[in-house]
């Protein structure tokens, strides 16, 4: 299969590009390489430096499914730049979905956020809720979402709604939860936990691949909205984990940060995918990673500073 895969240089990406390459697949990626680029070459990898924004530089021919992960990661990122956030995360979208459908593709699939649903209170937040997002990044993908979905009768569209993703990839990301607090146990021995309470979900990054191979392969008959998480746990419970593997202060701090939600994939597992990895093996990754030597406490793993750079807004 012929796969054009955006941000196939990102924390997801790369290893998500590996894994189609080594079940045969044909794989252009997509991505300005802000962050830089893992990829070891492969006979059936291309990877195209480029800006999604421009879309009719972007090849489709001959390609059977796109893949969409690329985007302005995160609220603090996109709230750098409103206007580079809304035209990545959501105007790039609807191009690249028109150019898909020009060219014959036959599925779409789009990564999209847990967090389109803001603050609920409900028990189990299941596809079918409201969207109240609160934050520029939240709005974005909510938008992304609706304009593919109004294509859904030229192309098949799958949309994902990840969780926070914990794990190593060689393009690291120390900004999310399970890493973060991780990483600080190893440096500092301290864990700074922001308000602590608030419950959030959790996916493993192998988990996340192989949800996306689960659309690659079975998405044609499973079209619409679909949620990816499967362990809603609090922040202060992370820490509480960590603590078990590296004994540190724990120190709870407020917090200006009200998202709280329980993410149901009750839809997806329905379909026949189930969850292999946990939290604990996030956390256990990453230290591995520290004390073998592959991974640092080093800026550039942090979206938020190396964005600052770029836009030169620090």
């Amino acid at each position: 299969m012929k796969i054009l895969l955006t941000g196939g240089c990102g924390y997801v990406g790369t290893p998500l590009t590996q894994s189609l390459l080594d079940r045969g697949h044909t794989v252009t990626v997509v991505d300005l390489q802000w962050f830089g680029n893992f990829l070891p070459a492969h006979p059936n990898l291309t990877v195209i430096r480029e800006d999604i924004r421009n879309a009719d530089r972007i090849p489709m021919v001959g390609v059977d499914v796109v893949m969409h992960l690329a985007n302005i990661a995160n609220d603090p990122c996109s709230d750098l730049n409103s206007k580079l956030n809304w035209e990545v995360n959501a105007l790039a979208s609807m191009f690249l979905v028109e150019r898909a459908i020009a060219h014959g593709v036959r599925q779409f699939i789009f990564a999209s956020s847990g967090s389109v649903y803001g603050v609920k209170e409900e028990a189990e937040v299941t596809e079918d809720l409201s969207l109240v997002p609160i934050s520029d990044y939240n709005k974005t993908k909510m938008v992304s979402e609706r304009v593919l979905l109004s294509y859904a009768d030229q192309i098949r569209v799958n949309i994902v709604r990840p969780a926070t993703v914990c794990g190593y990839s060689p393009r690291m990301r120390l900004d999310l939860s399970v890493s973060l607090l991780t990483m600080q146990a190893l440096v500092k021995q301290r864990i700074t936990v922001f308000g602590g309470n608030q419950t959030r979900p959790n996916i493993h990054l192998k988990d996340m691949i192989r949800v996306y191979h689960h659309f690659l392969e079975h998405g044609m008959k499973l079209p619409g909205v679909f949620n990816a998480g499967f362990e809603n746990i609090s922040i202060l419970d992370i820490a509480a984990r960590v603590n078990t593997q590296i004994p540190s202060e724990v120190i709870v701090t407020p917090s200006n940060d009200p998202r709280s939600y329980r993410l149901s994939s009750k839809k997806l597992l329905a379909t026949g995918f189930t969850p292999q990895h946990s939290v604990n093996d996030g956390i256990q990754d990453v230290i591995a990673a520290y004390r073998d030597g592959r991974l640092r406490d080093e800026e550039r793993y942090y979206n938020i500073k190396t964005m600052k750079k770029l836009t030169d807004l620090s």
